[in-house]
Formats: structure tokens, C-alpha cells, sequence
């Protein structure tokens, strides 16, 4: 769990996020939020031009039937241990610099395997870095690197995907070290 103070996004006295279903247990919420977004990435996500409205889409796609501010750029400071994430009035103005430093790139196309995966890795760590949306950032990441990995020609074998290789390989680009991600990426292509 994220730590946030004060947090208007949690129902008073709790660290329950407020939701569309209104559940105030933790528990019941994390069900109810796996259910709905597993549904969500059974159907197609939303076509765009991997752009930063692109990937706001992407959240509100995937989070819009679980939290009524999905897509939304949030308006806390957040950490997760001792990590702290871009301050919220940053944000705005680090998300459209990453995107820009992306179309620059031609969305990463034209690269080899190797080139993709660590420039993708870069990507990554810094939307990751960034931690835009109040939940759901892991998940909206994972979903737009697939997009972005299959517009590049190079598609990915989420059948090998483990999930704690992925989030120990996020925490080590957040100090500074994308070899960890920048191999996952790879093994996945």
C-alpha cells in the first residue's frame, strides 16, 4: 500500500481508496478490483498514438469501472517505502517530457531486439519514477509497454512474465540500475 497524508482519495479514516462499488474493506476492494480489471484486459485496449493522452487512456481503460478518477493525473504525494514518487505538481510537465523523448525516438521502432529492450527499460523507469495515477500505475505500465513493444515489431511472450522478477527489476530502476528491467524486456521478446 502506497503511503499518502492527507489522502482525498481514501474514505475518511481509512487507506481504503474510494471506489464505484463504495467497498470500505481493503480485502473486498482488491477483489473487486482484480475482477474488473482482468475483465478490462480480456477486451482490446484503446487504440492511440502512445501518446501521454494515450496512456491516460489506457488507465481509464483499464481502472474506470473500479475508481472514478481512473485517467486522472493525481493529486498527492505518494511513496512506496522509502521511495517517493514525482511531487503531483510535476507530473504533468515529466509525463509530456517522456512521451516527447518517446515520439522523438519514433516510438522505438527500427531497434533490435537488444536496443528495444533497453531503451523500453528507460521508458519504464521513468513513467515508473513518475507513478502518475493514485493506483493501478504497474499494471497501466505493463499494458502500454505490450502496445509499445508491438508497434516496435517486437512482441511479447507474457506467458513468461513473473510478476516478482518484474516489480524486484522496477524497484532497481527506480535506484538508478534498468539492467535488471532492461533484461526482462528482453527475455520476453
Amino acid at each position: 500500500m502506497y503511503a499518502a497524508a492527507p489522502d482525498p482519495y481514501c474514505y475518511p479514516g481509512t487507506s481504503v481508496l474510494k471506489n464505484t462499488a463504495g467497498l470500505r474493506d481493503q480485502a473486498d476492494l482488491d477483489a473487486f478490483e482484480a475482477v474488473m480489471v482482468t475483465q478490462r484486459l480480456d477486451e482490446p485496449l484503446p487504440s492511440g498514438r502512445l501518446s501521454y493522452s494515450h496512456y491516460r487512456a489506457i488507465h481509464r481503460h483499464l481502472f474506470g469501472d473500479v475508481y472514478p478518477w481512473a485517467g486522472r493525473i493525481r493529486r498527492v504525494r505518494i511513496a512506496k517505502g522509502d521511495s517517493m514518487f514525482c511531487y503531483p505538481e510535476h507530473i504533468d510537465r515529466q509525463m509530456r517530457t517522456v512521451f516527447k523523448t518517446l515520439h522523438d525516438r519514433r516510438c522505438l521502432t527500427d531497434m533490435t531486439p537488444d536496443e528495444f529492450a533497453a531503451a523500453a527499460a528507460h521508458v519504464l523507469s521513468e513513467i515508473n519514477a513518475i507513478h502518475p495515477f493514485r493506483e493501478g500505475n504497474g499494471r497501466t505500465q505493463l499494458a502500454f509497454l505490450t502496445l509499445l513493444a508491438h508497434q516496435a515489431h517486437h512482441p511479447l511472450a507474457l506467458a513468461r512474465l513473473d510478476p516478482r522478477q518484474v516489480l524486484d527489476a522496477m524497484i532497481a530502476s527506480f535506484g538508478g540500475n534498468e539492467a535488471p528491467l532492461r533484461d526482462v524486456i528482453r527475455s520476453l521478446i
